[in-house]
């Protein structure tokens, strides 16, 4: 390896997990990925220059592709994106200095995969409804229809946050709904972080594989009886970020 090169680290995998010949990490031009064994644990990793700046698009595309790609068919422990060594001896050292937790975590995930539950709402059919049930929002939206926004910027405000409570209570409804829907088809389950104003569900869920056609018949169901204010996306099978990293069994 180059003097100014360095690994980086995919993820932790059982030793016996090969990369495939056309698996791609990260950089320009992409990285060829390898395994680094030691004992019953093996590391992906790919040759990267350490003055090369990591963090394009690209790059965490490719880190995405390869772990989820791997945990379709093998457990994969997520390494934090961007983790960077320098050598196959500092790749040694982690897997020798945390063999025990890695092994049992594979363990624990063997067979079982993430998929990611997102929705938003349709902003004018979620407005509409507002609207409709609420005597106070239809007012404040009467008092600025048709008025420059200087001559009705308090309403408007007023309004604004009216909606934003709305949605957030909403959204809050939805994500319990949701798991109360599928979660008998999940190992686990995790609510994760809204991205965006509007957004309606936002779910991390683990699954074994053998439910995996209930699991995903379920969402289906739950998408259709909202599909007029919700548009839904499932995401999946992930590695499992939501529920197990290689930096959370070591800090």
């Amino acid at each position: 390896m180059a003097q100014d090169s360095g690994l980086f680290i995919y993820g932790i995998v059982p030793s016996d997990v090969e990369p495939t010949p056309d698996a791609e990490g990260v950089g320009s031009p992409p990285g060829e990925v390898s395994a680094v064994r030691h004992g019953e644990l093996a590391a992906l990793v790919s040759e990267v220059v350490l003055e090369e700046p990591l963090g394009r698009p690209a790059d965490l595309t490719a880190y995405e592709r390869l772990l989820d790609g791997t945990a379709e068919v093998a457990p994969v422990l997520p390494v934090r994106f961007g983790t960077v060594v320098t050598g196959e001896d500092a790749v040694a050292d982690l897997l020798d200095a945390h063999q025990d937790r890695f092994a049992a975590a594979l363990d624990e995930f063997e067979g079982r995969v993430q998929y990611t539950v997102r929705g938003r709402f349709d902003e004018q059919e979620f407005i509409g409804e507002l609207l409709a049930a609420s005597r106070d929002a239809a007012a404040l939206a009467e008092q600025v229809r048709g008025r420059p926004e200087g001559q009705s910027r308090e309403q408007r405000i007023r309004l604004g946050e009216m909606i934003s409570q709305s949605v957030e209570l909403r959204r809050e409804s939805e994500n319990r709904e949701l798991i109360d829907a599928v979660g008998r088809y999940a190992v686990a389950d995790a609510a994760r972080a809204p991205s965006h104003e509007m957004d309606a569900v936002h779910v991390a869920f683990l699954v074994a594989e053998e439910d995996e056609d209930e699991f995903i018949g379920a969402v289906e169901d739950f998408a259709e009886q909202r599909r007029e204010l919700i548009r839904m996306r499932l995401i999946g099978p992930l590695a499992p970020y939501d529920f197990v990293s290689a930096h959370q069994l070591v800090e």
